[in-house]
């Protein structure tokens, strides 16, 4: 499978650099600038126009661009998830894809696994193994 070329990469790249600290220094000092240009400008309205209409352009295209490698991460990481699931012996794999289920289905194996949790701490105070699969 190669790698597509494309907007995701582009995503990616631009969510990489936006972290680093070298971004930040540099978006702080473009704020530095700015400041120290207002008295320059007279702290007029198109003096603090050009500052807003900045930050909201960036926030904006950063939010899209973010989101998109959010979402990536957080499919190749279920699909890693599932991986685990599918290959380990005496896994459900009922529970491949819940990210798919609605929430009252959710909240259902939700509940299950809570009451699993509950008897296995009951069970370590009794002094019982807290491995292997609740079915053996």
């Amino acid at each position: 499978m190669g790698r597509r070329i494309g907007y995701s990469q582009f995503a990616n790249q631009i969510a990489r650099l936006s972290g680093r600290p070298k971004t930040f220094v540099l978006a702080a000092a473009v704020i530095v600038v700015w400041l120290v240009t207002g008295p320059l400008f007279g702290y007029s309205d198109t003096w603090q126009l050009v500052i807003n209409t900045g930050t909201t352009i960036v926030t904006f295209l950063m939010v899209f661009l973010i989101q998109n490698t959010q979402n990536r991460d957080a499919e190749a990481l279920q699909i890693k998830i599932d991986e685990l699931i599918r290959a380990t012996r005496g896994a459900h794999n009922a529970l491949l894809d819940l990210e798919e289920l609605e929430q009252d289905n959710l909240d259902e194996f939700r509940r299950r696994y809570q009451l699993l949790a509950r008897e296995a701490r009951s069970d370590l105070e009794r002094g019982a193994q807290d491995t292997g699969s609740p079915e053996a």
